[in-house]
């Protein structure tokens, strides 16, 4: 017996040290390790600097819109890839980046630049994710999170396992309560699409003043979503409550459609259900590169590499261009396109036996200084290659705020794509830290914002 009871106290051990750090390991956020937790030193060659606090606030002009002055704008690539060249390249590029060459190789091009680790984000937060490395556990196999209290950013800054390096892009931060004004495109082969506009708000619970806490215990976000254009869409709302442990407590989601004149109950609204006004062309749990639970996968860590992601994006964001600059047949305009050389964490989820999913493999890659996913290859039931993401990112240095610019996702089977998040010729750019009200976030405020 006594043999039994050491052997479960060492597992429980076990578990408590896998579920959150020591105070020692912790320690290493902000010396070893950046707060977010992300290598402080550079690579070998020097081709990753060192993370020397990210860039300033101040770092480039702030237009009367919002857009934001491209801080390396007269830098030029160090080289381009081209389907010529990828194979001296594929060590550092996903299978899907690859596959995008060979789907269109007259067009598809990767151009590098200089690496600049640019993010930094506002003390308070550093001081929340330094509580959530010594608080946070998760339960429900990993599904769900518990200590993940206060400001709730970035539950593993020290992940042990898959599933936590993932769950750091869910719960990163957004700037507080957002709101933007965005355009989303599915293109035809021949490059020709019909702009659909949304209108959105992000808010959380800690930010929201008369909310009350027991009704958001389990809630991390509250998300608004209305159709403004095209016109036969326009004044469909969607709004959903993403709670903490979906397991326990499912996503909760509810749409106004304007035809109707009614508000329904939209279970719809999660894993792989249609994204909206998608075209088929993307899942719900595709939006922001991967969004709700991660119940429906195994998700094993394999580690660390360096690749070519996406990155400091400011040219692709500019209110100069107009969509019809980006949006072209296959892929977007790759031109405006800016790819750095990163540390990325790699993560494969694999569908549980016992779950469905159209697809059946995630091969994601995360940037180690924003949690953000970076690339995403999606493989179907075959097991072939089929969707491949790619999260265009920028750092809102005035509002210390890591975000997309565009998120793309490409079918490399059907030649389409969506892009999903512009806003160059929109009447303003991100507005961060709005005042949010609890009232907003329910289903009987959404005929209100159904308007044709």
């Amino acid at each position: 017996m006594r043999k039994i009871f050491a052997v479960m106290a060492l597992s429980l051990l076990a578990v408590n040290v896998m579920a959150a750090v020591s105070p020692d390991e912790a320690a290493k956020l902000g010396t070893t390790l950046t707060p977010v937790g992300a290598e402080k030193a550079g690579n070998a060659d020097g081709s990753i600097p060192a993370w020397t606090g990210g860039i300033p606030k101040n770092a480039g002009a702030v237009d009367s819109k919002g857009f934001l002055a491209d801080p390396f704008a007269s830098e030029k690539p160090l080289f381009v890839i081209t389907a010529a060249t990828v194979d001296k390249y594929k060590d550092k590029l996903s299978d899907g980046q690859v596959a995008m060459f060979k789907r269109y190789p007259e067009t598809y091009k990767i151009p590098v630049y200089p690496t600049h680790r640019t993010v930094n984000l506002p003390p308070e937060i550093y001081e929340s994710i330094k509580r959530s490395a010594l608080n946070v556990k998760p339960i429900n196999d990993g599904n769900g999170l518990e200590n993940f209290t206060g400001n709730r950013y970035y539950a593993f800054p020290i992940p042990k396992n898959g599933v936590e390096v993932l769950w750091n892009h869910i719960t990163r931060y957004h700037g507080g309560n957002l709101r933007r004004i965005i355009t989303q495109a599915t293109p035809q082969t021949n490059g020709s699409y019909t702009p659909i506009r949304f209108e959105e708000e992000v808010a959380v619970p800690q930010l929201i003043p008369d909310m009350d806490p027991a009704k958001a215990a389990n809630v991390l976000t509250f998300f608004k979503q209305s159709v403004t254009a095209p016109a036969r869409l326009a004044g469909n709302v969607l709004l959903v409550h993403e709670t903490l442990d979906q397991v326990k407590e499912p996503r909760l989601a509810w749409i106004y459609n304007a035809g109707q004149r009614r508000v329904r109950r939209a279970p719809q609204v999660a894993y792989d259900g249609p994204g909206t006004a998608s075209d088929g062309l993307r899942t719900s749990d595709n939006f922001d590169m991967f969004s709700g639970a991660p119940d429906r996968y195994d998700w094993k860590l394999v580690g660390k590499k360096e690749m070519y992601i996406p990155y400091n994006s400011y040219k692709l964001d500019q209110p100069t261009l107009k969509y019809d600059d980006i949006i072209k047949a296959g892929h977007i305009n790759q031109d405006l396109t800016r790819y750095e050389l990163h540390r990325v964490w790699e993560v494969v989820g694999t569908v549980k036996p016992s779950e469905r999913h159209i697809y059946a493999k995630r091969h994601m890659y995360i940037d180690e200084d924003s949690w953000q996913v970076a690339l995403v290859d999606h493989y179907d039931g075959r097991g072939q290659l089929w969707r491949v993401a790619e999260g265009h990112a920028q750092f809102y240095y005035n509002h210390q705020t890591p975000a997309y610019t565009v998120e793309t996702l490409y079918d490399i089977i059907a030649g389409r794509y969506i892009a999903l998040g512009m806003k160059n010729e929109e009447k303003s750019s991100f507005v961060f830290g709005f005042n949010a009200k609890a009232a907003d976030y329910t289903p009987a405020a959404l005929r209100a914002e159904g308007v044709r």
